[in-house]
């Protein structure tokens, strides 16, 4: 019974003694760990949603692959149709659309004065999209040629025609006798074909089935700038492109003489806010969808930090100048970002945690060595005496205080892996004992008795 309460108390004393060392050691990690996640990045959400218009710049057929590919990373592209890019890039712009991202046309803003609208940044271009002006009648060279027609310039919110409406403007052909129409892509098309306009403005890939089969359409023109350099220079969102005779049909030869034609760039826009695993990831979608060659493009060529009208974001800075971050490279999307994320993880465990480590057992032994350690004033102090000649009786005293101090110092719960304190100062005790005893048998102390050393 006697040794089950030693063993029993030595437990309690041992888990007295582990709480004193190991909370304030735990407290202190905790702060450390909660400060750390602080600064750790959110977990990047698991769907997006896409602002587009379904008949500009072949935006339909890109989304739906940009949805293929995101889906094998774990990632839920939902698409919301707007009208236009015009209406594309007000809806990214917008606080309460729940819009993360866009495909647009370079040069077209949210409108409200056509300036760039603030939280909305670029990812790259995807593709040059040709501005094809389809027109009947005697040749023109340019859009100035167009002044008195009836035009269909596409629909209020499209791309379309904000690109139409700063070509008339610049060239003063916007206003009456000039008639602009705001007909959809495939009206306008139609009604050309039909004579009941003299002439379109289209955006749309080359690759485009209408665009090359219009292209072949009797008494229907297709329009070469040539003054493509100077529009180029106005507005820096514009390139030209020569698109070779005979490239949409060798047989029938057409087009049937080389054109010049300007092109806006295809963007991929998104909120500042977007998570910068998600824009990463979005790129790498770019560079796996746009990367092939086309009638105007060449392979590699997209995506491209080309001049947008739009500010470049910091991830697509860092995209173009050193590619897809490690650790997107070598491990799925879900890990990477995971890694991504706990990385910072290591700084309290390094910092905090390790240190700790070698300083709990420290603590814990100078809690039991504390225990043990002040006898020694009892023993010092036998021995002090020893020193000033004591009587028998005293002799006899100091014996009995050391045989308690003993006792006490045995019923102390040491745990066996400082037991080593314990036997010690039993060992001490036994050098004071045996100069007590020799006292009181009157024998001199051998020369080899020297006064206790307590360790450290």
């Amino acid at each position: 019974m006697k040794t089950d309460t030693l063993k029993a108390q030595l437990k309690r004393t041992l888990r007295r003694d582990l709480w004193i060392a190991v909370a304030p050691a735990a407290l202190l990690i905790a702060v450390a760990f909660a400060v750390t996640f602080y600064f750790v990045k959110p977990a990047p959400p698991k769907t997006l949603v896409m602002a587009l218009a379904p008949d500009e710049g072949g935006f339909n057929y890109m989304a739906k692959r940009y949805q293929k590919f995101l889906a094998q990373q774990g990632v839920t592209l939902e698409l919301r149709t707007t009208k236009g890019s015009v209406g594309s890039v007000a809806l990214l712009a917008a606080e309460d659309s729940g819009v993360d991202i866009a495909f647009a046309q370079s040069g077209t803003t949210g409108g409200k004065g056509q300036e760039v609208p603030e939280h909305v940044a670029s990812l790259g271009s995807l593709s040059y999209v040709p501005l094809w002006v389809f027109y009947r009648g005697e040749p023109v060279d340019d859009v100035r040629g167009l002044q008195g027609k009836r035009i269909a310039v596409g629909p209020e919110e499209s791309g379309t025609r904000a690109l139409a409406m700063t070509l008339l403007q610049a060239n003063k052909v916007d206003a009456a006798p000039t008639e602009l129409l705001p007909l959809e892509r495939d009206a306008a098309i139609d009604a050309l074909t039909q004579g009941k306009v003299d002439a379109v403005f289209l955006v749309s890939p080359a690759e485009s089935p209408r665009i090359q089969k219009l292209a072949a359409v009797k008494d229907v023109r297709l329009l070469s700038f040539t003054r493509a350099e100077a529009y180029t220079r106005r507005y820096p969102y514009l390139s030209r492109h020569v698109l070779p005779q005979g490239v949409f049909d060798f047989a029938k030869n057409v087009p049937d003489q080389d054109v010049v034609v300007l092109a806006p760039n295809a963007l991929l826009l998104a909120r500042d806010s977007l998570h910068p695993a998600l824009a990463y990831l979005l790129m790498r979608a770019a560079s796996e969808i746009s990367g092939t060659a086309g009638l105007l493009d060449k392979t590699g060529e997209f995506p491209a930090p080309l001049a947008a009208g739009f500010p470049l974001s910091s991830e697509a800075k860092r995209y173009y100048a050193t590619g897809v971050p490690l650790l997107q490279r070598y491990l799925p999307f879900w890990a990477a970002n995971l890694v991504d994320r706990l990385w910072v993880m290591l700084v309290p465990i390094i910092a905090v945690v390790v240190p700790l480590g070698r300083a709990v057992p420290a603590a814990l032994l100078w809690r039991v060595r504390s225990r043990i350690h002040r006898w020694y004033a009892r023993l010092k102090e036998i021995e002090i005496q020893l020193e000033e000649d004591p009587d028998q009786e005293m002799l006899q005293d100091m014996l009995k205080r050391l045989e308690e101090a003993e006792r006490e110092v045995n019923r102390i719960a040491v745990p066996i892996a400082y037991a080593e304190n314990l036997y010690f100062f039993r060992e001490h005790v036994d050098v004071v004992r045996r100069r007590l005893t020799r006292r009181l048998a009157g024998a001199p102390e051998h020369k080899d008795a020297h006064p206790m050393q307590v360790p450290a």
